[in-house]
């Protein structure tokens, strides 16, 4: 994409649909006159008046207790500088996004508009009652260390700058493992510092509190090795200036067992790597170039530990393992300010997280067989659903612990319960899902790429590394589309009417024909379908010309399915094709089949859906808790489509013991975990959150699925084909740009597994 491009489309994304990235949602009825009398006036005068009585009652009645704000005043804003507050406020709304996706926190940005500390720090106080802390953001040093000192000091809610904190707490969590690996000691080693900004002053001082010996640690600024001599020092750089004669990064370097890079990129040169230690451990955070290339840093040095700030390296310092999970702490117990212990303790979890074993999620996200802890693992994974429960009670228990806490917890496990219901309102599982085709991109091809939308997501698809696009369709419409939307890179187009292909239709035709010729299929007829996008696609993937294929975005559901079942046909094994649909709901992804194929499914086919169904589930790297559906519950029906859902679960329950499927139910109490407690606590499902439905009939599969998707704005992934032997998926009718783009990654994560059954196949016929 050219930088152009890109910026159209950052813009475009900010201002559509509706500018911005947050908004206010109500989370009370306001549908009848009742509703609002009690929302506003009469009613809001009770709450009003147990609060003048005793000021904590706004925990109570208002959402004080869930909310941050987010404050900056654009002195310091990412890589951009000075900016000023407008400019900052897409940086501050970005933030508020962060804390709601990964720990349910509610977020006002406020921009203020001085440079002047004190009058930063009055509005700030002035403001504070409405909110339950305060997340200070991209304010300049050495303004910034004064600034959060004095309202730590002078407010009696939470205040964290993150810019200081964030990168010291993940950085930390990495450098104690890190010294683990390597047998050092956290007091023995040396340890040089590059950059004296806000960030890497509150790096070292933390080191500091978890023993680093300040004697050991040498600090450069953008004019060199800060010492001790130098003239016109800040407060906070004199802290860290050293006696020692030196003045360069080179003469730093030898024999430092640790750098720690929030400076510049390219700074630190092969030869300074050679110089260090044995074992160095080296964290280049500064973004998005790092002080030193990490392929060229693991070439250099085959002994080293390498961190940075990018994603696509192992070891991300990233501070969304961090302040979103402290503030969650600190809220919940309702802490006076997040202290040192606070700091420390979500240290030492992100560090004990990081040796545990990793859930097959995580290792599905990244493309991993199995994340361990090691030199390439030292911390964990941003997208790892275990840190809401592990973080927040850390930092909990040490606010409790160091008498900040004015909520103490009692129930840990109630509340690790709690964390985790929180996770089930964002879309992570799409993030896993994108992250996870990327580890190793297929070529896909899209049979309808003249269309605006279908090449928009193949350009996506391109540019993100999802998949390798191939463009079928009219050329001239194509190429002019491609123009349109600045999509300059060179992929593949196909033309399947065009005279260009009729060497390769007249091949396809061939293999099609031997294929179809006792079926009514003359030589003619298969060259005059392979005209046909459709088929022209399937073949492709079926010689091997394609790895997978997306179409259905302009043609309806049946027309599709056709050549697909024709040309492709079912998985070795399989007796049933069938389709489920993942629905983004505000209880977590729910699974929804069959959706499209199966018009009257018997009990024996309801019994191959769940199973297939089971395998998607857990493709996305979850456990299946599956609910047969019906209009009754547990044999109150004699009709013939609860019969059948009945003789279903009998197979499954004595055929997969193993899977957690039960049924037949009706929705509400499959979905309501305490009544199907309460009521039929025989159950397998009693207790347990369904994430998975199998319906008993495409209708009423296909009906609450485009229900939800209408009515609630779910978003959908799918329909995902199951049961076929090569990696084909169709869309719905006018899919969105994001619908294709979900769809392109489950088809790359589709033919990845295909690819890896038919190894393990070859592998196991080779013994």
């Amino acid at each position: 994409m050219s930088k152009q491009s890109k910026r159209r489309e950052a813009l475009v994304y900010h201002a559509k649909p509706s500018p911005g990235k947050i908004q206010v949602v109500p989370t009370k009825k306001y549908a009848t006159q009742r509703d609002l009398s009690l929302a506003y006036s009469p009613g809001v005068a009770e709450p009003c008046l147990e609060i003048e009585k005793d000021k904590n009652n706004a925990y109570k009645y208002t959402a004080k207790g869930n909310l941050v704000a987010v404050i900056s005043n654009g002195t310091a804003v990412l890589g951009l500088g000075n900016i000023g507050p407008e400019a900052s406020k897409p940086v501050m709304e970005g933030k508020g996004l962060l804390f709601k996706i990964f720990a349910d926190i509610d977020v006002f940005d406020i921009e203020v508009d001085t440079e002047n500390i004190e009058e930063f720090i009055q509005t700030v106080k002035m403001i504070a009652p409405t909110f339950g802390g305060i997340n200070l953001e991209d304010i300049k040093a050495p303004e910034a260390f004064e600034i959060e000192k004095r309202l730590k000091e002078e407010l009696d809610i939470p205040v964290m700058h993150d810019d200081q904190h964030g990168t010291a707490i993940i950085s930390a969590a990495a450098l104690l493992n890190a010294l683990e690996i390597t047998d050092k000691k956290i007091e023995e080693v040396k340890i040089v510092v590059s950059g004296a900004g806000a960030a890497a002053i509150s790096c070292t001082r933390l080191y500091m509190a978890f023993g680093a010996n300040r004697n050991n640690i040498v600090m450069l600024d953008s004019k060199g090795v800060i010492r001790d001599n130098r003239e016109n020092l800040s407060k906070q750089k004199a802290e860290f200036a050293t006696h020692r004669k030196i003045d360069t990064l080179d003469e730093a370097m030898e024999n430092a067992d640790v750098f720690i890079g929030l400076s510049t990129s390219d700074i630190v040169n092969p030869s300074m790597l050679k110089s260090m230690a044995i074992n160095p451990i080296v964290f280049a955070m500064a973004n998005p170039d790092p002080e030193i290339r990490y392929q060229l840093a693991i070439d250099t040095r085959d002994d080293i530990i390498m961190a940075t700030g990018r994603s696509d390296h192992p070891n991300q310092v990233n501070n969304v393992l961090g302040f979103p999970f402290i503030f969650r702490g600190a809220l919940d117990v309702r802490a006076t300010k997040i202290n040192e212990a606070m700091k420390m303790a979500a240290v030492n979890a992100l560090a004990s997280l990081a040796k545990e074993p990793v859930p097959e999620q995580v290792n599905i996200a990244y493309g991993e067989t199995r994340l361990t802890f090691g030199k390439d693992y030292i911390i964990p994974k941003p997208f790892d659903p275990r840190l809401i429960a592990e973080v927040p009670p850390a930092v909990a228990k040490a606010a409790m612990d160091s008498g900040v806490a004015k909520e103490p917890i009692e129930d840990w496990n109630k509340y690790r319960d709690e964390l985790l219901e929180r996770l089930g309102s964002d879309n992570k599982i799409v993030r896993l899902l994108i992250n996870r085709a990327k580890t190793n991109p297929k070529r896909v091809v899209f049979a309808e790429a003249d269309h605006l939308d279908v090449l928009k997501a193949a350009q996506i698809v391109h540019e993100e590394g999802i998949a390798e696009p191939i463009l079928l369709g009219r050329r001239d419409v194509i190429e002019r589309l491609k123009e349109e939307i600045e999509f300059d890179a060179d992929v593949t187009i196909i033309d399947p009417k065009s005279d260009e292909e009729t060497d390769r239709k007249n091949e396809y035709a061939k293999v099609y024909w031997e294929q179809r010729k006792r079926k009514g299929v003359t030589l003619y007829s298969a060259q005059k379908v392979m005209r046909e996008r459709n088929y022209y696609a399937a073949m492709m993937v079926n010689t091997g010309d394609a790895d997978a294929l997306i179409t259905g975005y302009s043609r309806n559901y049946p027309s599709v399915v056709k050549p697909m079942l024709e040309l492709i046909g079912m998985a070795p094994g399989s007796t049933r094709i069938a389709t489920t649909n993942v629905m983004m709901t505000q209880r977590g992804p729910m699974f929804l089949s069959d959706t499209s194929i199966n018009i009257n499914p018997s009990a024996n086919d309801l019994t191959r859906i769940a199973q297939m169904t089971a395998g998607v589930v857990k493709m996305f790297g979850m456990d299946p808790v599956m609910a047969m559906i019906s209009y009754s519950n547990f044999g109150s029906s004699k009709n013939q489509t609860a019969i059948k859902v009945r003789e279903a679960v009998a197979y499954l329950h004595k055929r997969h013991p193993k899977l957690v499927v039960d049924g037949e139910l009706q929705t509400d109490f499959a979905l309501n975990s305490e009544m199907l407690q309460d009521i039929f606590p025989f159950s397998k499902l009693a207790g347990k959150k369904v994430n998975t439905l199998i319906f008993p009939n495409l209708e009423s599969a296909n009906i609450t699925y485009k229900l939800l998707k209408e009515l609630n704005k779910a978003d959908s992934i799918g329909p995902i084909m199951m049961g076929m032997r090569k990696p084909v998926h169709i869309l719905q009718l006018d899919a969105s740009v994001d619908e294709i783009v979900n769809m392109a990654a489950i088809a790359v994560i589709d033919a990845q597994q295909k690819e890896k059954r038919e190894l393990e196949i070859r592998a196991a016929l080779a013994k």
